[in-house]
């Protein structure tokens, strides 16, 4: 399985819900939280053009969005084909 990534707050009720997903889904994850490490919050402003909401996620350095992008992957049965090796 390819690595996925979380940027996500401690206070961020769609983060908990996208990871909360990714976890029924049986998709590993590596959580990044903006609001402790300035190193990650760069890192997601790099791969995301700037984006300043969360959750913002990638897969394999590939950004895809946030929850509602994850979820609208998954419902056209793209996500499997992104996160599979």
């Amino acid at each position: 399985m390819k690595s996925t990534k979380v940027y996500s707050t401690q206070n961020c009720p769609i983060c908990v819900k996208a990871k909360n997903v990714l976890t029924k889904w049986g998709i590993d994850y590596e959580e990044v939280r903006v609001d402790e490490s300035r190193e990650g919050l760069k890192e997601m402003s790099e791969l995301t053009n700037g984006a300043r909401t969360v959750p913002q996620i990638t897969i394999e350095g590939k950004w895809i969005g946030g929850f509602s992008e994850l979820t609208e992957l998954h419902m056209d049965g793209d996500l499997d084909h992104l996160i599979s090796n």
